[in-house]
């Protein structure tokens, strides 16, 4: 099995690479890490959070819900058994500053933390794994490129 290393590209040519992708990182998700994720409006960070969060869902035998965007609230919790998983879309914010009222990553004990659109985040915390989602062959593909993971893929 090869090694995904954080130089190379997974193509996510179709929804279900995408879902297959957030099952493995389920796979290695651990209380107290944190996921940015970075890309363009439309490139598939929200629909990998769904896939994500639904998976945790069903490995806990819990329902799966709907996992939307939370671009307007800015936060969407979910909770899985004890753990929190902590969704955030930072796209609204214009500044760095305006980041001191959400606590972004005060809650880490019982929690897992996933941010969309982390650019204007200036210090990077532990725990972090990144992952750039990026369009391909004219806005018609799309892959993504993991930092801070280390995935087997067959």
């Amino acid at each position: 099995m090869p090694i995904a290393t954080s130089s190379e590209r997974i193509n996510l040519f179709s929804e279900n690479k995408t879902k297959e992708l957030a099952n493995k990182i389920s796979l290695n998700l651990r209380i107290n890490d944190i996921v940015f994720l970075y890309g363009e409006m439309g490139v598939g960070k929200t629909t990998f959070t769904r896939y994500l969060i639904n998976e945790l869902q069903k490995k806990n035998n819990l329902k799966e819900t709907e996992v939307t965007s939370p671009t307007f609230s800015i936060l969407n919790e979910y909770l899985i058994k004890k753990i929190k998983i902590n969704h955030y879309d930072l796209f609204r914010l214009k500044s760095s500053a305006e980041l001191k009222n959400l606590d972004l990553f005060s809650d880490r004990a019982n929690s897992i933390t996933i941010v969309e659109w982390p650019e204007i985040i200036k210090e990077k915390p532990q725990n972090l794994i990144e992952l750039k989602f990026k369009y391909e062959k004219n806005y018609e593909k799309r892959s993504v490129q993991i930092k801070g993971l280390d995935l087997l893929f067959k």
